[in-house]
């Protein structure tokens, strides 16, 4: 297990701008405030959604779109830099009007309405290619 204990130094409660993209908005907004690791929840609505499954044993994403409007009834994530630049690792649970849900690694989407609560830390977090899953993980 890598683990490390970590000191948290702000917090933000940040909007979405409607029609930008959900994880984008967050790096752009982690890069503006100087921001490289960071743990973050958000909930809110887009507009599609572009989300990832990891195929373990073919070891690369899958990727599922909708285009329709869905409910982002939770979304948790962190911020950590992968070359050099702020990334948003971001998985979501999305909500159809039925009440499906969908989840999974929300790659891509369009922001209808979104509010996030973001707690940074003084530690840095960095990614790093891992051989063993094939993902960039912490150091």
């Amino acid at each position: 297990m890598n683990y490390r204990e970590v000191t948290t130094s702000r917090e933000f409660l940040a909007r979405l701008e409607t029609g930008a993209d959900w994880r984008e908005e967050i790096e752009e907004f982690a890069e503006r405030e100087g921001i490289d690791s960071a743990w973050f929840n958000a909930m809110g609505a887009v507009q599609d959604a572009d989300v990832w499954f990891y195929d373990q044993d073919d070891k690369e994403y899958r990727s599922v779109q909708f285009d329709e409007p869905l409910e982002v009834a939770a979304c948790v994530g962190n911020v950590s830099l992968l070359d050099g630049e702020p990334f948003a690792h971001t998985h979501a649970v999305l909500s159809r009007p039925s009440g499906q849900a969908l989840a999974g690694h929300l790659n891509a989407a369009t922001v209808f309405a979104g509010e996030v609560y973001l707690r940074t830390f003084d530690e840095s977090l960095e990614r790093e290619h891992d051989d063993v899953t094939d993902l960039d993980l912490w150091l």
